[in-house]
């Protein structure tokens, strides 16, 4: 791989088996006699393939179903292709999933130590930044209270508040700024302002104005598994007239 390449996709085919006749309770398998599962196949991604460029701001837009999110949690490593390849060049950070190293039992001081741990942050680095990682997710009057009691808005934008502090090459992320507020979206594209061009970034987004503004290029997943990658200003005009 060439090294202004940050991440290299190549021939990637992903699928899924999903049960269709599954048995939900114990009551009905006796009474159809444990009936053997039955499945059908799902195909996510299909001999995709594309290069992202280091410090390139690349999106990824589709309708739901298209493999936008099996896509990112394939580059980071959570799912293994079942064809082709993906080489990293780099230290990649995925923000994926709501709350993601998050132990809901302790307080959001708590997991900030935890997570921040298992990302690569030095219990210093931490301690050093974890009132400004408290002030970013909004959540200062809320430090000492369990997570679970937390809303989903308030685990994914301390979730993130995190991510952002660890020193990486590649950020991964996913409809991040569905969930917060004008001010916290504000936060967001103040650093996505200030990383530009020095850190690679995978960005899945039905914020379409998100993927005009910052992206570089766009690859656009269709629901019939084809795909186009291009200038983001055409693609995004194009996706639009399919809603």
């Amino acid at each position: 791989m060439n090294d202004d390449i940050a991440v290299s996709v190549k021939n990637v085919t992903k699928s899924f088996k999903i049960p269709i006749n599954a048995d939900v309770t114990l009551q009905s398998k006796f009474l159809n006699g444990f009936k053997k599962t039955q499945y059908k196949e799902y195909t996510a991604t299909k001999n995709l393939s594309f290069d992202v460029k280091k410090g390139e701001f690349f999106s990824v837009i589709g309708p739901n179903g298209a493999g936008k999110s099996t896509l990112l949690k394939l580059i980071s490593g959570i799912y293994a292709p079942d064809k082709g390849t993906i080489t990293v060049n780099g230290k990649l950070v995925p923000f994926l999933e709501l709350g993601v190293g998050f132990n809901p039992e302790l307080t959001a001081r708590e997991n900030v130590y935890l997570n921040g741990t298992i990302l690569g942050l030095t219990e210093n680095e931490i301690k050093e930044s974890i009132e400004d990682i408290f002030e970013f997710a909004e959540i200062k009057d809320f430090a000492d209270l369990q997570v679970k009691k937390f809303s989903s808005g308030m685990q994914v934008r301390l979730a993130f508040s995190v991510a952002i502090r660890v020193k990486s090459d590649i950020l991964v992320l996913d409809e991040v700024l569905a969930v917060g507020d004008g001010e916290f979206q504000k936060k967001c594209f103040n650093y996505f302002d200030s990383i530009i061009g020095k850190k690679t970034i995978l960005f899945v987004s039905h914020g379409l104005d998100s993927v005009r503004k910052y992206s570089n290029r766009v690859l656009w997943l269709k629901e019939d598994k084809t795909y186009e990658i291009g200038d983001p200003n055409k693609l995004v005009d194009e996706y639009s007239k399919t809603f």
